[in-house]
């Protein structure tokens, strides 16, 4: 048997770069994540005056939306974003493109750590444009439905 649909999920977003945050309150945005599967969460590294920033200062309930083309990956994640102060998960996260949007680099100020803890996650997890192809082609011949991959809802 293949893997699960919530391995799949982890797997793939591990190699996936960005997606868009929000909250009720905060316009999504685009934001690059880092993924704690252990913890069930992602992390992210935003500016301390952002809409999406001050919104999760008392924690709140966050949207985050993925699509991937190169990952076959779709998902639309739960969970509740909160600004965390915790200067060695910072440290473990901190990379150039971090580094790249702070004038004063890691130790700049305005360095805000944010962490979603996942409650829930809708994916797609389909198997890219050639499997597509086939499955397309294969239901004309055959009058069935195409297998277009897993599809579920997840919970964390």
């Amino acid at each position: 048997m293949g893997t699960s649909l919530k391995e799949e999920f982890w797997d793939r977003i591990e190699d996936i770069r960005t997606g868009m945050l929000g909250t009720n309150t905060a316009r999504s945005v685009p934001m690059s994540h880092y993924v704690d599967e252990d913890a069930n969460a992602l992390w992210f590294i935003t500016a301390k005056g952002t809409d999406l920033a001050k919104t999760a200062q008392s924690g709140v309930a966050a949207e985050y939306v993925v699509i991937s083309k190169d990952e076959h990956l779709y998902a639309r994640i739960d969970g509740k974003v909160q600004a965390v102060t915790d200067p060695a998960k910072l440290d473990e996260l901190w990379s150039a493109i971090a580094g790249a949007w702070f004038e004063d680099g890691r130790q700049d100020e305005d360095v805000q750590l944010l962490r979603m803890d996942l409650t829930e996650a809708e994916v797609w997890a389909t198997g890219g444009s050639l499997s597509f192809l086939y499955e397309i082609a294969k239901a004309h011949i055959t009058d069935e439905k195409p297998d277009m991959g897993q599809h579920g809802t997840l919970g964390f």
